[in-house]
């Protein structure tokens, strides 16, 4: 961690203690530990594994070192057994889901390679087989999938069905004469892409497929598929009928074998299925315990959100790490002089800097508590605590709104701190062009960011739905009447303009009433709230058309459903954050983080000024208010902006990045100490500026003394 060479007290890291790291604003080890949330404990032992050399990732390493390297790296966490916590106790785990996944997410410290690499092996192949297997396929692949001696592939995405998992193409025939199933690729379309470990080092693989038996197709199911052996001469060979291809370089990632797979009329037994959802007994005959396709499809695929909460988590871990080296590279570098021709001023101390990074701080930290939550929840299903399938939804839903949220975090912080940082931050060394070329994908793994929110879109109008079905005549009436009676209030100009009239009274009234966490609430909430009644109203019609014009309907209305949806993720993520406040003992901690919640929930209101202005729910003044509320809160935040980013945890061993150490401001002390001593000595040049400003006053002055 480093000093701010503006500040007179010091930063400190999250693991000093206490009471020597509570400074005049912000206890950093309490708030680190609250940042690292019930799982701390194992999340600083994850990121600890940073501090091992050989766990962290080489920059500029060519692809195929790259690969082994990473390889290697994954066998040593799965002899170190630091993946397993998920899994049951007689299996080697602990029976801690949300335990595995908090670690999991600091695994994006040492090398997000290796992460993916771990996420394909442990959170997708194995937790495939462990989810939707039995307790028989458990005892058969499950040994192997953990300790890395049966590295796997999750072959699910297809070259023409990417999100569209229902539409796989790829096929699963029963064949009762010899008991078995025939996967087969009928068409190019069909191949397996983007599959870790299936280049090289997969030697099964978990295949989803359309399962037909007897000539009825029973949907999309999930098959053990051996793909490789390893031959006479000790290397691994494809088995008869199963081809593979090498994706290449990527744009990132390059530490993961990605490839292509597809299959020529293989054979596997019957009992490769897995079975849990969905079972073909010896004479072809299908059974499920779960009557209706769809909802045995959704249960099925919801049994691997892990990989989207996972994601999700991964995206704040990086977004910390971005801003930890670029907020700490801007309290040491100075550009250009200010007030005093002899000093440069701080980049962190130019409102334009602030502006750039402090509202992405206050997005991280609103991220990083609902982050918490949606751990909470995660372990909560998967460890059947609460295990219901309103659980469950409630589950899909809040990860698809979370991921797309916190992917794309990720990205923005790592470029505007690439930017934030010059020439420095372009350097690999300083690790931010390394880590936005391997985050880039992230918004695509587990469902492009835009359909999980189409999905959250559908989610809301479903709600939305069932709330006027439980209205009665009565009741109905009423809704119409509250509706009419917002239209009133929001579409006319008395409220607007009674509004306007307040606000001209006082504007310092006007800031402090939107610096209320009920007045930031109600914004926030009314926005999500109208956008999905005027979605639902819209598609109304819908009911009776066609099915083609209900699409076309529905096409007509979906950027504006996707960004309902990004509004509802928002308000979750701003109600998360002032969840936490109370939970924050040191009264002067919780003073500082609730300015940095109240700069995220102003900036969103700031960001969607034109929403509120046009649906009349702020005035004109008021809207002027909100950017220059906006600007005071940057600068009440800027004295803690150290401080705020060193309770992240993340010292010179996690973020490895030279511009995140003293280096700089040991560079800014030599050459001020440099100046220091010429003028002293008397050997600084003159400035010829100088000289001709003095000539010119001397020159001014002599005909008035005449």
């Amino acid at each position: 961690m480093v000093t701010s060479t503006l500040e007179p007290t010091t930063s400190h890291s999250a693991t000093t203690p206490a009471s020597a790291a509570a400074t005049d604003g912000v206890d950093v080890a309490a708030l680190g530990k609250a940042l690292d949330g019930r799982w701390w404990q194992v999340r600083r032992a994850a990121r600890d594994l940073a501090s091992d050399p050989a766990l962290q990732k080489i920059e500029g390493l060519p692809m195929a070192e790259h690969r082994e390297r990473v390889l290697e790296q994954a066998k040593v966490l799965a002899a170190r057994g630091v993946v397993h916590r998920a899994y049951p106790t007689e299996l080697g785990g602990s029976d801690d889901p949300g335990g595995n996944l908090a670690g999991f997410e600091e695994l994006a410290v040492l090398d997000p390679s290796l992460q993916i690499k771990g996420g394909v092996q442990w959170g997708l192949f194995g937790s495939a087989i462990l989810h939707l297997g039995t307790a028989e396929h458990h005892r058969r692949w499950l040994p192997g999938a953990l300790d890395l001696t049966l590295p796997g592939v999750f072959a699910m995405t297809e070259v023409g069905h990417g999100s569209d998992v229902a539409s796989l193409a790829t096929t699963a025939t029963y064949d009762p004469a010899t008991e078995e199933f025939v996967i087969h690729t009928p068409t190019t379309a069909a191949r397996k892409e983007y599959l870790g470990n299936a280049a090289l080092h997969g030697v099964a693989a978990v295949v989803f497929a359309q399962l037909i038996t007897g000539g009825v197709n029973h949907g999309v199911h999930a098959f053990f598929v051996p793909v490789r052996e390893t031959g006479p001469d000790g290397q691994l060979h494809l088995l008869p009928g199963v081809g593979a291809s090498d994706d290449g370089l990527k744009g990132g990632l390059n530490g993961v074998d990605n490839g292509r797979l597809w299959f020529d009329h293989v054979r596997v037994p019957r009992t490769n299925l897995l079975s849990r959802y969905g079972d073909v007994a010896p004479d072809g005959t299908y059974s499920s315990p779960i009557a209706s396709p769809g909802r045995r499809f959704f249960t099925m695929l919801g049994t691997l959100v892990q990989g989207r909460v996972s994601l999700s988590g991964a995206g704040v871990v990086v977004a910390k790490m971005a801003l930890a080296i670029a907020i700490s590279y801007g309290n040491q570098r100075r550009q250009f002089t200010g007030g005093d021709d002899r000093e440069e001023v701080v980049l962190m101390d130019y409102q334009q800097h602030q502006r750039r990074l402090l509202p992405l701080l206050a997005r991280t930290y609103a991220a990083a508590f609902a982050q918490h939550e949606l751990l909470d929840r995660f372990h909560d299903v998967f460890s059947g605590a609460h295990d219901t399938d309103e659980d469950r939804q409630d589950l899909e839903t809040l990860a698809a709104a979370a991921k797309p949220l916190n992917t794309w975090l990720a990205l923005q912080t790592l470029q505007e701190a690439r930017e934030a940082s010059g020439g420095a931050g372009f350097m690999a060394e300083n690790r931010l062009v390394g880590l936005r070329q391997d985050m880039d994908v992230y918004v695509t793994f587990e469902g492009d960011n835009n359909v999980l929110l189409q999905l959250v879109g559908k989610r809301l109008l479903t709600d939305y739905g069932r709330g006027l079905a439980k209205i009665d005549i009565a009741g109905a009436a009423r809704y119409v009447a509250a509706r009419a009676a917002d239209m009133t209030l929001h579409r006319t100009p008395l409220r607007r303009a009674a509004q306007s009239i307040r606000d001209t009274g006082s504007r310092a009234r006007s800031a402090g009433h939107l610096r209320a966490a009920d007045t930031q609430r109600e914004l926030l909430e009314d926005r999500v709230e109208a956008m999905v009644a005027e979605i639902a109203t819209a598609l109304r019609p819908a009911r009776d058309a066609s099915p083609a014009q209900a699409a076309d309907l529905f096409n007509a209305h979906q950027h504006a459903l996707i960004e309902a949806a990004r509004a509802h993720a928002e308000l979750l993520q701003w109600e998360a954050f002032t969840a936490a406040l109370p939970t924050i003992r040191d009264e002067r901690t919780r003073e500082v983080l609730t300015t940095v919640r109240d700069l995220y929930g102003l900036t969103l209101i700031e960001q969607n000024l034109a929403w509120y202005l046009m649906n009349g729910r702020i005035s004109a003044q008021r809207a002027k208010t909100v950017t220059s509320y906006v600007d005071r809160l940057l600068a009440r935040l800027r004295p803690h902006a150290q401080d705020l980013v060193d309770a992240f945890g993340y010292g010179p061993e996690h973020l490895r990045a030279t511009i995140a150490t003293d280096v700089e401001a040991e560079r800014q002390r030599e050459a001020r100490e440099y100046a220091r001593r010429q003028r002293a000595a008397g050997l600084e040049p003159v400035n010829e500026k100088e000289l001709r400003a003095n000539a010119e006053r001397a020159g001014a002055a002599a005909p008035a003394a005449g």
